[in-house]
């Protein structure tokens, strides 16, 4: 509001803008997808306040860690990995730029350097479900989709993977099933029972 941003117009365009890039046929990085329906609704002078929302990231932003879980496991699950020999991808919806991404991250006990990649709307073209999403970060990394295992708590946007070929685990601790999808297949638990599943087949 400060800036001269109507509060309510403000929030519905960023939802506009998140369509968008949900929408992203691989035309644009997100990124550009985002600020492109971003400037149609407030003009295109609205790009050059880019770097405000870049100071809300390392900011306000952060107060929302508050409202986040934390689990010590999620980090002994990518220790595990690591020691294992395994290329490590942080695989969120990439919807933020990296600054808020990297936040996460950390909230999570975690550090960017633990991933060879994670995805944010900058190095993103496509996004959940789209199983294009998964096969940018394939090719992006050479990677034989035969080889790797999706983990993830939510049902329709990480056990797609599945089609493409991926080993699944579907994380139960905040299970997201929007669908109410049988699950029943699936291996699956919380994080003593992925830490077990990993022991045993990487």
């Amino acid at each position: 509001a400060p800036h001269g941003y109507d509060p309510d117009m403000l929030v519905k365009s960023i939802w506009q803008g998140t369509a968008a890039m949900i929408k992203n046929d691989g035309s644009c990085r997100n990124e550009e997808a985002f600020w492109q329906c971003f400037a149609g609704i407030f003009g295109e002078d609205a790009r050059k306040d880019e770097p405000l929302f870049a100071d809300f990231y390392e900011h306000e932003f952060q107060n929302v860690q508050k409202a986040c879980g934390y689990d010590p496991r999620a980090r002994q699950v990518i220790d595990l990995l690591k020691e294992k020999g395994c290329t490590v991808v942080l695989a969120t919806n990439p919807l933020f730029p990296a600054v808020a991404t990297e936040s996460r991250i950390r909230w999570a006990g975690l550090e960017p350097s633990d991933f060879a990649l994670y995805t944010t709307y900058e190095n993103s073209s496509f996004c959940k479900p789209n199983p294009a999403y998964y096969r940018e970060i394939l090719e992006k990394l050479e990677l034989d989709p035969k080889e790797c295992i999706m983990v993830g708590n939510d049902v329709g946007e990480d056990m797609i993977t599945a089609g493409l070929g991926m080993q699944v685990f579907l994380l139960t601790d905040c299970l997201i099933n929007k669908d109410n999808a049988d699950i029943s297949a699936l291996p699956q638990g919380g994080f003593d029972e992925l830490l077990a599943f990993l022991q045993e087949n990487i």
